[in-house]
């Protein structure tokens, strides 16, 4: 466990709601993280050292979590493996983590072929 702390250099080694007995293992983009139970995506996604969340509409500017509840604008994902699982806007500061749990970027540039390299990023 203590190894899977040192990997995230943005989590402190102790503190907080999250129970480090319990570790997760969970999906964003295709790639996959780990976390512990208590995390939020959003919390997860940080200590991993994930800043970039999304991309502004009109200009592909690069965007990150910037809020820990309701009010972020920014981190919007869709959540769920299959088509028929999928949950679209979802805010990753309110989505607990879970293990196994699949998201992705949740924006109409990445799927319609917009942005940089044609994926929006």
């Amino acid at each position: 466990m203590t190894q899977e702390l040192n990997k995230q250099s943005n989590r402190l080694q102790k503190g907080g709601r999250i129970d480090r007995s319990k570790p997760l293992t969970f999906t964003y983009n295709g790639k996959q993280y780990k976390g512990f139970d208590g995390d939020t995506l959003a919390s997860a996604l940080l200590a991993n050292g994930v800043d970039l969340v999304g991309r502004s509409f009109k200009y592909s500017r690069p965007r990150g979590i910037v809020a820990a509840g309701a009010e972020e604008p920014n981190a919007i994902m869709q959540i769920g493996a299959t088509e028929a699982t999928q949950i679209p806007n979802v805010r990753a500061t309110q989505q607990s983590l879970y293990n196994g749990l699949v998201a992705e970027y949740d924006q109409w540039l990445a799927k319609c072929g917009h942005g940089r390299n044609g994926l929006g990023w």
